[in-house]
């Protein structure tokens, strides 16, 4: 008896091995090349970024801010159509093809609805901008670029929805060698249109938002004629209900993602009045930061993609009909996140005079209190990364699910009481200065990871009783009485 025991524990233990690794090889397949796709998308506007510094200070100023504030719309849309990964998983993974293709014929429907009220919003961020204090020769520049790269806008955010339908299927790369080549063309677009060459005019500033607008778009049609063309993807007949609104779809596509717009809407609120709060504790401060928030933003390419891997992975296994199989998606992508950030987390603690020397001469005596500060806020970064990294992670998962508004709350809560209110009490009130700021930055993700982290083995251990429920009402509906049975025996 006790070696039959053994046996069943060493063939469950060997099962649920062989399990773990099988997903993880699975769930890897998908972050490798979303990983490189989201860096891509993340360098564009970086890229533009740098190169504004060609045309001077005050145009790097200028478009600086018509760059953040075309980032932080564009991710806000983005939010809202995250629904559609996840609804496109779950139709994959109950092997209902036709459905995907209706679900992502609703999901561009979707992003031209939420696209064309910021896009007005966006032509008219001089206003906006204004009204937030900004010197009104940098806002008159940085209206030529907002005026230009706005016409970009709906396909910026496209591509990242057709991401996120590729993803859905298992076959992201076709997408990422397309971002890839983008990015390259990016830079050569650029200084084109900024500097007139080969016949066109001397753009200046608009000519990087023009330049960026035809990757955008270029992008967009480039990945859509794959989807639509592409033999690994014919099955799905992805466009084939573009014509048709199906209102249903469109409304459960945006039921699910516009607490995700609210939820992004607020991690990107919250960074930028921590800016103007490490403005208000002077240049070096503002400077520093800026260094450490800049790093910190470009690996976090890194857990962003494994949340996309995340979403696709939960959303499939629960077509399936196979809840433990989420959990175990989204354990696996948490315990990825975990990793991954630990290491970033590990080269901002032992490089971080390294790093900072890229973005300023550490040798220079005027720099080196601006050189400290940063060092002592990359330090913060790392945990930073930790914690808002396995947070989106698990957001991620819970998008998987579908459960979206409860974990919209919990960040509201935890992002604007900890987050903002936990850091200006540490950083003004009780005069932390920037350090009391990272804190607030820190303390909010991580809270929220925690909960959200509860959250969702709540949900699916729900999900998984209702599923054994559900199997043992069939095995007895399918099964005789024992009576009856006994009764056919004699």
């Amino acid at each position: 008896m006790k070696k039959s025991c053994v046996a069943k524990m060493q063939i469950t233990s060997t099962r649920f091995k062989s399990e773990l690794l099988s997903e993880a090889l699975e769930s890897l397949r998908l972050v490798v090349p979303l990983i490189i796709t989201q860096l891509c998308d993340t360098a564009i506007n970086a890229v533009d970024v740098v190169m504004m510094g060609l045309l001077g200070t005050q145009s790097l100023a200028a478009g600086a801010l018509g760059a953040i504030t075309f980032s932080s719309s564009l991710y806000v849309v983005y939010g809202i159509t995250s629904g559609v990964g996840s609804m496109a998983a779950e139709a994959f993974g109950a092997g209902k093809t036709d459905q995907i293709g209706r679900v992502a014929c609703q999901g561009l429907w979707l992003v031209a609805a939420t696209s064309i009220p910021v896009m007005l919003l966006t032509w008219h961020c001089d206003s906006i901008l204004l009204l937030l204090g900004q010197e009104e020769s940098n806002v008159l520049l940085a209206k030529t670029y907002s005026r230009a790269i706005v016409w970009g806008f709906p396909a910026a955010v496209g591509v990242l929805v057709l991401k996120d339908i590729a993803s859905a299927i298992k076959q992201p790369r076709f997408v990422t060698i397309i971002m890839v080549a983008g990015l390259l063309l990016n830079i050569p677009a650029n200084y084109v249109l900024m500097f007139g060459k080969l016949g066109f005019p001397s753009l200046g500033l608009a000519g990087i938002g023009w330049a960026s607008s035809l990757i955008f778009w270029m992008n967009f049609l480039a990945a859509a004629a794959f989807l639509a063309f592409h033999p690994n993807f014919k099955d799905y007949q992805i466009f084939r209900y573009l014509h048709q609104f199906d209102k249903a779809m469109f409304v459960k596509s945006f039921q699910t993602g516009w607490p995700m717009g609210i939820h992004f809407g607020t991690e990107i609120a919250l960074l930028n009045v921590t800016v103007w709060l490490m403005g208000y504790l002077g240049t070096v401060m503002l400077a520093a930061h800026q260094i450490a928030i800049q790093t910190a933003e470009i690996f976090m390419a890194i857990p962003a993609a494994i949340t996309c891997a995340t979403v696709a992975r939960v959303g499939q296994m629960l077509g399936k009909g196979e809840p433990l199989a989420a959990r175990r998606a989204a354990s696996v992508g948490m315990a990825f996140g975990a990793i991954f950030t630990f290491v970033v987390a590990l080269i901002f603690w032992l490089f971080s005079d390294h790093i900072v020397a890229i973005y300023l001469d550490i040798n220079n005596p005027n720099n080196t209190e601006v050189v400290k500060t940063a060092t002592s806020f990359l330090n913060l970064a790392g945990l930073y990364q930790i914690a808002y990294g396995i947070q989106m992670i698990a957001v991620g998962a819970l998008l998987g699910l579908q459960d979206t508004r409860i974990p919209m709350l919990i960040n509201l809560l935890t992002f604007w009481s900890v987050g903002l209110g936990g850091g200006y009490l540490m950083g003004l009130t009780l005069g932390w200065g920037g350090i009391g700021l990272w804190w607030g930055l820190i303390l909010g993700p991580a809270i929220s990871a925690v909960i959200l982290i509860w959250r969702f083995y709540f949900v699916i251990s729900g999900k998984l009783a209702s599923f054994e429920n559900v199997k043992e009402r069939d095995l007895a509906i399918s099964s005789p009485p024992l009576d009856d049975v006994q009764a056919s025996i004699s």
